[in-house]
């Protein structure tokens, strides 16, 4: 009795006992707090927590807009994964919404702008710091695009479903006002999680016509004379070209330096001839020596000013760099300056060689999203003109318009001529493959400016890649230049 009597044994038991529940507790909010704060991204990128694909799906995505409507939407399946996907017109807006998906993801500005679409965005939300707390989800926002509906449908109509591209683009500030690629395919095959959207999965993955390849900013091609445009530039701006009418002392064929390969033409009278002249009728052999004259280094500046090489563009999603290979000798230099060798360009990149040209020599970097908004309509982001740089002399510039001017009123575009407005345009035909026996590409790059207008108001490229055409049929003037010109005419309301 007299150990215990006092109680003082026992109180530091007690003591000991309540430290050690403190002790307890603390450890124990220490690992809640590390669970949560620190592990809790693992947790969610768990492939067997479906919590958080589950929450994705349980309210509708926001919608993308062109012309101020929707071209997307989502529908109540009443099932786990409840709100589904869905697209109005979804092989004509392929290019641009990609999709999104149950079962595979979300790609292009369903991928680009997932945030928004799926209310995650803190922007969106009144109270950030209260959805981080109770990692709520906002209703989810709008992406307004720059897109002009009617010049979209031109696009994909002329195509015709054969496979190509169009891009186009508004000068002045960059935006993107169409972008079609063609074959296409329809997104909301892909939108749910059934055995219809795994089997669509793999057919159009392995469907030859590649109609998920967006071939307007994700695939390359030789340019072939459309680069001419390019070209003309440097030699311009280096002075090697000092008057579009006098000669350029350049024989025909042309022997490529250091070889003993002969360059020719298509046509006749391409010896010697003037600026003005080779550009109208496409005179390889001029462009070839000019590329020469001008040098790699003058060559390069100008092809990366416009763009060529530039890995870090995004519209916003990201756009397969063109290139213009630095390290060549002057054979190989000759072929890249007619678009050939390793000159590659993607459909938008050529718009941009032809936004440039309309635009006093000024580039602005292209973009494809307006502005963001709330589901009310209240604007979250965007808005502004994009950066520019200046690509060549203004001088330059309208010297080069004015090519582009007579490859329409008199040369191998005037397929493309509007009613009613300036056009200037370059043709191309591109050779590919193994000893240039593939099927040529045909190219048309061009702008327009209508009677009225101040300044011009769309640059567009073209090309198309069909299989099926006679050789000796395709030309850029003739498969790709009426293309340009309905895209065209639409953007100016002609």
């Amino acid at each position: 009795m007299t150990e215990y009597g006092n109680g003082r044994p026992m109180a530091r038991y007690i003591r000991h006992a309540c430290a050690s529940c403190v002790l307890l507790l603390v450890a124990l909010l220490v690992n809640a707090a590390r669970v949560q704060l620190v592990q809790s991204s693992s947790y969610d990128a768990n492939p067997a927590n479906r919590r958080p694909t589950i929450a994705r799906w349980q309210q509708p995505r926001g919608d993308i807009l062109v012309g101020g409507e929707p071209v997307t939407g989502s529908t109540d399946t009443g099932e786990q994964l409840r709100y589904e996907r869905t697209y109005r017109d979804g092989p004509l807006y392929a290019p641009v919404t990609g999709f999104a998906s149950q079962l595979y993801g979300t790609t292009f500005l369903e991928h680009a702008e997932d945030g928004v679409l799926s209310g995650t965005d803190p922007m969106l939300a009144p109270l950030p710091l209260w959805n981080d707390v109770t990692r709520r989800a906002s209703p989810g926002g709008n992406v307004v695009t720059t897109l002009n509906r009617k010049a979209q449908q031109a696009a994909y109509r002329g195509l015709h479903g054969r496979k190509g591209a169009v891009a186009a683009i508004e000068p002045a500030t960059g935006r993107i006002l169409a972008l079609v690629s063609t074959p296409s395919y329809d997104p909301a095959e892909l939108s749910g999680n059934s055995e219809a959207a795994a089997s669509a999965w793999a057919r159009l993955n392995h469907d030859p016509e590649k109609p998920m390849l967006n071939r307007a900013v994700r695939q390359t091609y030789p340019p072939g004379s459309t680069f001419k445009v390019v070209t003309a530039a440097a030699a311009l701006d280096a002075g090697v070209v000092t008057d579009l009418d006098g000669r350029t002392r350049s024989p025909d064929p042309y022997r490529l330096p250091g070889t003993d390969t002969r360059l020719t033409n298509e046509g006749d009278g391409c010896r010697d001839t003037t600026l003005r002249d080779a550009f109208a009728w496409s005179c390889n052999t001029v462009f070839a020596k000019l590329g020469v004259d001008v040098g790699v280094a003058d060559m390069t500046a100008t092809a990366q000013a416009f763009g060529f090489n530039d890995t870090r563009l995004r519209v916003p999603f990201a756009v397969a760099p063109s290139t213009f290979d630095t390290h060549v000798d002057k054979a190989q230099l000759a072929l890249s300056s007619i678009g050939q060798y390793n000159t590659r360009a993607t459909p938008l990149q050529m718009a941009m060689v032809a936004a440039a040209v309309a635009d006093d020599g000024r580039l602005r970097t292209p973009y494809l999203v307006e502005r963001t908004t709330r589901r009310g309509g209240e604007t979250v982001a965007g808005g502004g003109l994009r950066p520019e740089r200046q690509v060549m002399r203004p001088s330059t510039a309208v010297r080069l318009r004015e090519l582009m001017t007579d490859v329409v009123r008199e040369g191998t575009g005037t397929n493309a001529a509007i009613r009613g407005a300036t056009v200037g345009g370059k043709t191309g035909t591109a050779q590919h493959g193994l000893g240039n026996a593939g099927v040529p590409y045909a190219w048309f790059v061009s702008w327009a400016q209508g009677d009225d207008d101040p300044e011009p108001k769309v640059a567009v490229a073209v090309v198309v890649e069909d299989a099926s055409a006679d050789r000796g049929e395709i030309s850029g003037g003739g498969d790709a230049a009426p293309i340009a010109k309905d895209v065209m005419r639409a953007v100016l309301g002609l």
